[in-house]
């Protein structure tokens, strides 16, 4: 079960269920299944606690991701979005807000699935698989008839 909640900051993620699908599918197509996955929409302020507080680093970041995981291939996790981040990096990027939150969330579910983003290599890799992860999306949204009931 994919679920999402806010921290200290009014919020509202737009089509949930359509983005539980997305996320589901994405998760399927990488070859896991999704068990307990929390998005958690947050502050830079509160973000900035947790890096801190949980990863010791000093710096402010659109996402964190704890796995939580147990079973092989089955996705478990908590994953902190700073919606404060999420809108100045569309604002730099010139790209709707929409679909940099996408591209974060998918992010933080690839990160679950092992995709790394330390080297350059990884970095490559990870912005690949966003990249077909935001098409997932575009093509889903723009078909409702491709057995998604709530699009």
């Amino acid at each position: 079960m994919i679920r999402f909640f806010t921290e200290d900051i009014p919020f509202t993620l737009s089509r949930k269920i359509p983005t539980r699908q997305w996320l589901t599918a994405l998760a399927l197509k990488e070859g896991f299944s999704v068990g307990e996955l929390n998005y958690i929409f947050c502050s830079d302020e509160y973000l900035l606690q947790v890096n801190r507080e949980y990863l010791e680093h000093d710096y402010y970041t659109d996402i964190i991701t704890f796995d939580n995981s147990e079973e092989e291939n089955r996705l478990e996790g908590d994953i902190f979005v700073s919606i404060d981040r999420v809108r100045d990096n569309a604002r730099q990027l010139n790209i709707p807000e929409e679909q940099e939150l996408r591209r974060v969330l998918a992010h933080g579910l690839l990160h679950l699935c092992g995709y790394g983003d330390k080297t350059d290599e990884e970095v490559k890799r990870m912005r690949e698989k966003e990249e077909e992860s935001l098409i997932d999306w575009n093509n889903r949204s723009l078909n409702p008839a491709s057995g998604q009931s709530d699009f």
